[in-house]
């Protein structure tokens, strides 16, 4: 058969050469999970690099960066602070209306300080988790979009 082949094609080399391609052809055809997974190796590997290359090369702004997250970071921490203090000396008012006022104040600060928890986890997975920035975003930008629930 093949000999009838390399005659049509005019060669037996000819023939291979077909072959080959119409093997390739076919397992182009096919994606493997094999291959999906050295793709994805790929990309994460990659998203990495790119991450690296951009702190690199953005090194002139780490004290805006700096500034930026010790701003953030503090704003959080005194909602939370001041939340669990006023919480705590909503206990020994004596008068109830001003401990409710002191336990709504509470609820509002808290409110507030959790609408931030998005942008906190930005800060910590960039400072502590760089690499894997990229499955942390998406949980990150979704707090961002819930409006702030008032109590």
């Amino acid at each position: 058969m093949f000999g009838f082949l390399g005659r049509l094609f005019g060669s037996d080399k000819a023939t291979s050469q077909v072959i080959t391609h119409a093997a390739s052809a076919l397992d182009k055809l096919v994606y493997t999970s094999e291959e999906k997974a050295e793709d994805n190796a790929r990309d994460t590997s990659e998203a990495r690099v790119m991450v690296m290359e951009w702190i690199k090369n953005t090194q002139g702004q780490n004290l805006a960066r700096r500034a930026l997250a010790l701003m953030i970071a503090s704003v959080w921490l005194l909602q939370y602070v001041s939340a669990q203090v006023i919480s705590i000396a909503a206990i020994w008012v004596e008068t109830v209306a001003t401990a409710d006022k002191l336990k709504e104040s509470t609820a509002i600060i808290s409110a507030n300080a959790e609408s931030m928890n998005g942008a906190m986890m930005l800060l910590l997975s960039f400072y502590f988790a760089a690499p894997h920035m990229k499955s942390i975003v998406g949980v990150a930008m979704q707090k961002f979009g819930k409006p702030v629930q008032k109590p």
